[in-house]
């Protein structure tokens, strides 16, 4: 399978960024603006530090622009959302509901440790 798909590696890499950057930005609408509309009421500091960091955190993953910083803030955030919200709960991610936070953690982490990739602004800046 590696020799059918790693010739794609830099591509697929490139869209998991853009598609997670893309995911993540719309949790920080959801928590700024409404849209779209959460059942979910969190406190005011998770709204705004938590919104901000989703929604331009997400935009600059997404993009591809300043990506390892971004990412890793990404990251730290999600690693946080966990102990804040799940990891209190149960031990396993799968019966405490932080899944999503969790697998966000780490993909975020995996794009910092990468960076961006190709499809990026960084890699146009850089001249690649």
């Amino acid at each position: 399978m590696s020799n059918i798909l790693g010739k794609y590696a830099a591509q697929t890499y490139a869209l998991m960024r853009i598609v997670a950057g893309f995911l993540f930005l719309w949790h920080g609408t959801q928590k700024l603006f409404g849209f779209p509309p959460s059942p979910m009421q969190p406190p005011p500091v998770i709204l705004y530090v938590g919104g901000g960091v989703e929604l331009f955190g997400g935009l600059l993953v997404l993009l591809g622009l300043f990506t390892p910083w971004a990412a890793f803030i990404c990251s730290g955030e999600m690693a946080f959302a966990y102990w804040y919200a799940h990891g209190t709960h149960a031990a396993l991610p799968l019966m405490n509901g932080g899944e999503l936070a969790a697998l966000n953690c780490f993909v975020f982490l995996c794009i910092s440790a990468h960076g961006a990739g190709i499809w990026s602004v960084d890699a146009a800046r850089k001249g690649a």
